[in-house]
């Protein structure tokens, strides 16, 4: 396993208890990963450049990226490279979860949190954060300056899931306060009514914002590793029920397909960006998502 590979890994990342260095390691690990990979350029696309393009003034190209990627790159300028971006965070205790995984669901959608904020305030894009549980409780401003990086790590280290939530009802506060298209990054194990969270989701949408939905599950809800007879235990309510694991596996796994397929569905009809992941994978398929989205964006 190479260093790149090893701070992509939960496990790993689980160990260091900074979420500074977390998010340094995710981000510098994945773009160490780029440069090895076929997207070699791809990272330099997306950090400072774009690809030449028909009509282009040749005088505007990068010949030292030329030199070093054998591609033709155009320096962007500041107008083309800044977004504006949101954080929102689902505080419901569901997301306080984890089975046999390093980290819980939360822990997962804060480190990635945090890396995506790293890899935006790297650009000078504004990034701000909102978490939510039954409402919006606690919200930060987008900006682009360094200092936003700290703000942004030290109110993700504060947060704790718990209590019930309203992601629908939380998603429209959010649409009613952004005045601006942005993009709407949300970390969220999408448990609730599916409707109300599809018009809240479209409203967002609707509105302009570009929005990308990473669907967190534990590990055990996406793959039910569970054998015989087990107590499984709401953490919302705390109801707990008896069930035959060996019994119920085939169809829950149905179940949590079409739950999956169904937000697929609706994201791709919607031009939404879905993301779907669960505790025990690397940070690298949603930092590539984000990425290449990023990229389409640019």
């Amino acid at each position: 396993m190479t260093p790149a590979e090893k701070y992509l890994r939960p496990e790993v990342i689980r160990q260091v208890s900074r979420l500074d260095l977390r998010a340094k390691f995710i981000v510098e690990g994945f773009l160490s990963g780029l440069h090895a990979s076929p997207f070699q350029g791809f990272s330099v696309e997306f950090s400072e450049h774009r690809k030449y393009t028909a009509g282009d003034n040749i005088a505007d190209v990068d010949w030292n990226v030329y030199a070093k990627t054998d591609r033709f790159y155009i320096k962007k300028f500041q107008a083309e490279t800044n977004l504006t971006g949101y954080l929102a965070m689902d505080l419901s205790g569901s997301m306080g979860y984890t089975y046999r995984q390093e980290l819980t669901k939360f822990e997962y959608s804060v480190s990635l949190a945090a890396a995506l904020g790293y890899l935006m305030i790297q650009q000078q894009d504004p990034v701000g954060l909102v978490a939510f549980d039954s409402k919006i409780r606690r919200s930060l401003a987008p900006k682009s300056r360094r200092t936003q990086l700290a703000n942004i790590l030290s109110l993700l280290a504060s947060l704790r899931p718990e209590g019930e939530t309203s992601i629908d009802h939380s998603l429209h506060q959010l649409a009613g306060m952004i005045r601006h298209k942005s993009l709407i990054m949300l970390f969220s194990d999408l448990l609730g009514d599916v409707e109300p969270i599809r018009k809240a989701l479209h409203r967002l949408r609707f509105a302009g914002h570009d929005v990308i939905v990473f669907h967190i599950l534990d590990e055990a809800e996406a793959l039910f590793p569970f054998e015989g007879m087990v107590e499984l235990e709401d953490n919302e309510t705390h109801e707990v029920l008896l069930v035959d694991a060996d019994g119920v596996k085939a169809g829950y796994l149905e179940e949590v397909a079409a739950f999956r397929d169904g937000y697929k569905r609706e994201c791709r009809a919607a031009k939404m960006d879905y993301v779907p992941l669960h505790t025990g994978m690397p940070f690298d398929k949603a930092l590539m998502s984000y990425l290449q989205s990023r990229q389409a964006r640019g």
